[in-house]
């Protein structure tokens, strides 16, 4: 038993220390990891396969840009830009760089930030937020660059393109056609957070409408009663009617996908935050409700 308010100081206090040693230990972690995947990068853009750049040059996809994942070998798998998973690296980056105030995790966040530029004409995909509002969302975050400012608002107007306005949603993938007319995914709830941003340094509330048709549809089609998610919901763009309810990474079309329950918990939550309006806040708490159930 510990009796007196010193003893209890003297205890807050050690267990704040304990909690900051955690965090500067993980993030010295973080750092020498990140540091020697320099050296990596350049080992895996040399050593690349004649096949991977074949089929890198066959289907004009680019320069290979920031890694994806780390193969059995241990050597990186890198990514053209155009690949949804290639403004996490430079996120990283950034996040260093905030932590650290180093301007040397500042300049290798640039450098592979800016070699993602291009994504912001890409008008083929949804997954404009994961690419561009990680890299340059961030970069703009913490330095105010207005070219930054610029990439990031052309790439909220390529997105919009991409708005369905009979069904009301953003369509997701461009690919499948002969399995889906028009495939939304859970995974586009991430990318809602681009428009919000966009609505507040452009002005223009066309963007907000969009998001928030995007998530009262998505509130509607893509879940059960118990607030598991659908992956995939197939609209026609003409009625608005859903058309399939899939599942297209998980393990069966009524089975729930964690990532996804992932993407609807953070999506809505972030819905809420940027809107304030209710119904978002309760889907959020529903989800999280059934996560944790």
């Amino acid at each position: 038993t510990v009796r007196g308010g010193s003893s209890l100081a003297w205890i807050q206090n050690l267990l704040r220390k304990q909690v900051a040693n955690i965090i500067e230990d993980n993030m010295n972690f973080a750092q020498q990891q990140l540091r020697f995947a320099f050296d990596e990068i350049d080992y895996a853009i040399v050593n690349e396969s004649p096949e991977s750049r074949e089929k890198r040059e066959k289907n004009g996809w680019g320069e290979l840009t920031n890694p994806r994942n780390s193969e059995p070998d241990g050597t990186l798998y890198l990514v053209p830009s155009k690949d949804w998973t290639s403004g996490f690296f430079p996120g990283e980056l950034w996040f260093l760089y905030e932590y650290t105030q180093n301007n040397f995790w500042k300049k290798k966040a640039q450098q592979h930030t800016d070699i993602l530029e291009k994504e912001k004409m890409n008008g083929s995909t949804h997954d404009m937020g994961f690419k561009v509002y990680c890299s340059f969302g961030n970069g703009y975050r913490l330095t105010q660059d207005e070219h930054y400012k610029e990439v990031l608002l052309q790439s909220a107007r390529t997105l919009a393109t991409r708005f369905k306005p009979n069904a009301g949603i953003i369509r997701s993938w461009d690919h499948s056609t002969a399995k889906w007319a028009c495939p939304v995914i859970i995974d586009n709830m991430m990318n809602l957070e681009l428009l919000f941003w966009a609505t507040k340094e452009s002005g223009d509330s066309t963007f907000y409408d969009i998001a928030v048709s995007h998530a009262r549809t998505t509130m509607k089609n893509h879940f059960r009663p118990d607030y598991s998610s659908y992956h995939v919901i197939d609209y026609d763009t003409i009625t608005g009617q859903v058309l399939k309810k899939n599942t297209h990474q998980g393990f069966a079309h009524e089975s729930a996908w964690s990532r996804g329950q992932a993407w609807a918990f953070y999506g809505y939550t972030m819905c809420y935050r940027e809107t304030r309006l209710p119904e978002f806040l309760e889907q959020a708490q529903h989800i999280g409700k059934y996560l944790f159930s």
